[in-house]
């Protein structure tokens, strides 16, 4: 089978194709024959060595998510899994084998049914984004563990950088859930990509007034803010957040340090909920894929240039372009046909 592989941290440079022999499933494990791989910043730089600077395995297949055909289970797992259309998560967090291969062996859970009238496109865009997206819009003892319709009704959501993959996402999700959403955006482009997607109000954060602007939609503030910069925004999420909101934090934006005034955000005890999806509790993930399915299910969840998420395509061998894209910060969600 194809696979592209890295045995050194780098640049895209590092990535290579190579041939490797088909991989056998163990128990409770299958094999995916990979249709489409995504590409997520996470992988471009756990190829760059993460924080450490190095690479935790020796041969590297990278990417987190993707979706394609279970070809073959190993013990304990129903053999009539085999055929099952999937969306594949996480597949290359603490292991050496991702998605940007033609067959990929996994722990089952992590092989989720894909509905038959859904695209192998839009599988490969859920993985990371979508299971992130929905532990922002759970993160606290005051908004329902679980997601579905009305489960946010009465919510104000604020999804920083709305146009990104996780911002697509849970917009999606809350608007599912019942929620009124605005989101922060960078530019008329995202902006119309934001509204695409689902929120009903976006505000231009290199403008001046964004915190009036998002008060005037939501005079008593916001209930939960996505946040993927929390320190470039600690002063405008402090600024909208309401009495028992949270701030749910999945990113860095590049910093370690985050400052808040801390008198103000006591006396609306106000929380802060810092999200990596990989190292939740296996209960709060199952209940995220769980959410992710039923909303899939529904058909609540939409990709492509219509739905607010372009999709951008490159073939297995231009992985490397793949991953360089998602590095420069292309807008939308690329994908890498595998099959």
């Amino acid at each position: 089978m194809r696979a592209v592989v890295y045995s050194e941290p780098g640049g895209p440079e590092v990535l290579r194709l190579v041939e490797r022999p088909d991989p056998l499933p163990g128990p409770g494990e299958v094999r995916v024959r990979m249709r489409v791989s995504g590409v997520n910043p996470t992988d471009w730089k756990a190829r760059r060595g993460g924080r450490a600077g190095v690479l935790p395995f020796p041969e590297v297949v990278p990417n987190q998510d993707g979706a394609g055909t279970i070809d073959a289970v190993g013990e304990g797992v129903p053999p009539e899994r085999v055929g099952e259309r999937v969306w594949v998560w996480e597949a290359a967090w603490e292991r050496a084998e991702g998605t940007a291969q033609e067959l990929v062996v996994l722990p089952a859970r992590q092989a989720v049914p894909l509905p038959d009238e859904t695209s192998f496109d839009l599988g490969a865009c859920l993985g990371i984004p979508a299971l992130t997206a929905q532990l922002c819009l759970t993160s606290s003892e005051r908004l329902p563990r679980s997601l579905g319709p009305g489960a946010l009704a009465g919510r104000t959501v604020l999804v920083a950088g709305g146009a990104g993959a996780v911002g697509h996402a849970a917009i999606q999700l809350a608007r599912w859930a019942g929620a009124r959403v605005v989101a922060t955006v960078s530019g008329d482009e995202k902006a119309r990509l934001a509204l695409a997607a689902g929120a009903e109000r976006t505000v231009n954060y290199w403008e001046g007034g964004a915190a009036a602007e998002i008060r005037a939609f939501a005079p008593e503030g916001v209930d939960v803010v996505v946040e993927v910069a929390p320190a470039v925004n600690a002063a405008l999420d402090a600024a909208v957040i309401a009495p028992n909101g949270v701030v749910a934090a999945y990113a860095t934006d590049g910093g370690h340090e985050l400052g808040v005034g801390i008198w103000p955000l006591m006396q609306r005890n106000v929380r802060y909920r810092f999200v990596l999806v990989y190292t939740v509790p296996t209960e709060e993930k199952d209940q995220a894929v769980a959410d992710v399915s039923a909303a899939l299910a529904a058909g609540a969840l939409l990709v492509g240039e219509d739905a607010g998420l372009p999709l951008h395509r490159f073939p297995l061998e231009g992985t490397a372009d793949a991953q360089a894209a998602v590095e420069a910060g292309a807008v939308g969600k690329v994908l890498i046909d595998v099959a």
